[in-house]
């Protein structure tokens, strides 16, 4: 597993993760504010499937080194 997911981007997911998994054990949202698990796992983990699959990345991408 290649990391595909970019350092704001994992931020965002993070975030938006634990704020929906939050709303849900505190039943201000319903069933649906547990999929919050799926952006808090991609964005620690750093890899995307559906990027993977598409080619995806939004790593900035580093130079080559010269030599």
């Amino acid at each position: 597993m290649k990391i595909n997911i970019g350092r704001m981007e994992r931020t965002i997911r993070i975030v938006a993760g634990l704020v929906l998994v939050g709303l849900a054990a505190t039943g201000n949202v319903g069933w649906w504010g547990w999929l919050g698990f799926v952006p808090l796992a991609t964005g620690l983990v750093g890899w995307c499937p559906p990027y993977a699959m598409l080619g995806i990345s939004t790593c900035r991408v580093k130079d080559a080194p010269q030599g």
